[in-house]
């Protein structure tokens, strides 16, 4: 399935408490059974004022519709393409 990164603007996110991260974390996961296997959260950054989020679903309306249904922002979503790390930089031939 396609992976992809959504950034979700959240003003002061960064602020956010423990305790409200859970609770947004709760209902995304309340979300994500509703919907089905489709969909599947893999983490998510939280910076000063975004929420950046990783998800793997079918498509791009699966990851529409968990926002949607959340109450989430879904500002900007964004199918990868590649994944490359230092590793990349690395000969494959020996």
């Amino acid at each position: 399935m396609p992976k992809y990164v959504i950034e979700r603007e959240v003003p002061d996110a960064g602020k956010m408490s423990p305790e409200q991260l859970q609770a947004i974390s709760q209902k995304s996961c309340s979300v994500l059974r509703n919907l089905g296997p489709e969909i599947q959260w893999i983490e998510s950054y939280v910076t000063d004022n975004k929420i950046y989020c990783v998800y793997i679903a079918a498509n791009e309306e699966m990851v529409r519709m968990h926002a949607q249904q959340g109450g989430f922002p879904a500002n900007r979503i964004s199918e990868v393409r590649a994944v490359i790390d230092p590793t990349t930089s690395e000969s494959t031939k020996r």
